[in-house]
């Protein structure tokens, strides 16, 4: 099979989490994010950064990892050959009178949204001050919002012809009239990539707000699919009717697609480790969508001194 895109689509329980504040409401009293509808959420920016919070971790313990690294989230570089947030995140740099670079993201992450109505608790803290001189009085109070108990659905997606590879494109007299593939890694590197991403997403624990407490994401339920096309609507599988799910399950066979469902609380079928294992088995015996076949890998110096407008003199 030729894998263009990989979706991954699951169920995570989290109690008393707090796992992406919201702006504090009134003075310092520190609230949970929340839809009108009563449902907690958790933003798409805080599932990526979780994510490759993640993909870090396993990036450094895997033996394959050469030069590679993931650059921190406030300082992305543009070196796709070396910086997986770089090629796997995306980034922008612009810059003053020359080119801008930037790169959309092949790894995407929807918000994490509770599947019901969600039950808000408050904590009371207090700081007490313990000098025995000076003014003693106001002491440190503020209350935080919880989210109680809640099963969050959440979807990733790798748009695999993206992975370790650039668009370059050709103007005439500002027409755009070609686009060609760049390669700047190899294949097996690509593969190894989204194997750590499809790994990452099994070991989500790093939520900024809950950084003291062990607050996880990692997947009660799971569906993996291999698809032959970019298609995201498998994401819709946790929220749907039985009859939606047997729809979606059978369009996937239909053209082709590959999935594999993981149930930790099913007495039958897989459990969420099984799948994986399977998934990440069938990656590695199948091939990915190549756009740019037979072409050497190239620098990103190299490729952003092919992109850059030549300066005309005066």
């Amino acid at each position: 099979m030729i894998i263009k895109g990989i979706l991954i689509t699951m169920l995570a329980p989290m109690s008393d989490h707090i796992a992406n504040a919201g702006e504090k409401l009134l003075g310092n009293a520190s609230s949970i994010k929340r839809r009108p509808d009563g449902r907690v959420y958790i933003s798409g920016q805080m599932q990526r950064h979780a994510l490759f919070s993640a993909l870090d971790r396993l990036n450094a313990d895997d033996e394959g990892r050469g030069q590679t690294y993931v650059s921190n989230g406030d300082g992305v570089t543009n070196v796709v050959e070396t910086d997986l947030r770089a090629d796997l995140g995306g980034f922008l740099q612009t810059s003053k009178e020359t080119y801008s670079g930037r790169r959309t993201a092949p790894v995407s992450a929807t918000p994490a949204v509770a599947l019901e109505s969600s039950s808000i608790g408050r904590d009371l803290l207090i700081r007490l001050k313990m000098e025995a001189e000076g003014d003693s009085r106001g002491q440190a109070v503020a209350t935080r919002e919880f989210s109680q108990d809640d099963t969050m659905l959440m979807s990733f997606f790798v748009d695999v012809s993206a992975v370790g590879i650039r668009k370059r494109f050709s103007y005439e007299k500002e027409l755009h009239v070609r686009t060609e593939y760049v390669r700047h890694t190899s294949e097996e590197e690509r593969k190894r990539r989204i194997r750590l991403a499809l790994e990452a997403t099994a070991a989500l624990t790093d939520y900024a707000n809950q950084a003291r407490n062990a607050t996880s994401g990692e997947p009660q339920q799971v569906l993996l699919v291999f698809d032959t096309r970019l298609s995201r609507k498998a994401s819709r599988y946790f929220k749907a009717l039985a009859v939606e799910q047997r729809n979606i399950l059978a369009e996937l066979t239909a053209r082709g697609a590959v999935y594999f469902l993981g149930d930790d609380t099913a007495e039958n079928g897989d459990s969420t480790a099984t799948a994986y294992q399977k998934a990440q088995d069938f990656l590695a015996s199948n091939s990915l969508y190549d756009p740019a076949p037979g072409t050497t890998v190239q620098s990103t110096a190299d490729f952003e001194k092919s992109i850059k407008p030549e300066k005309v003199a005066k």
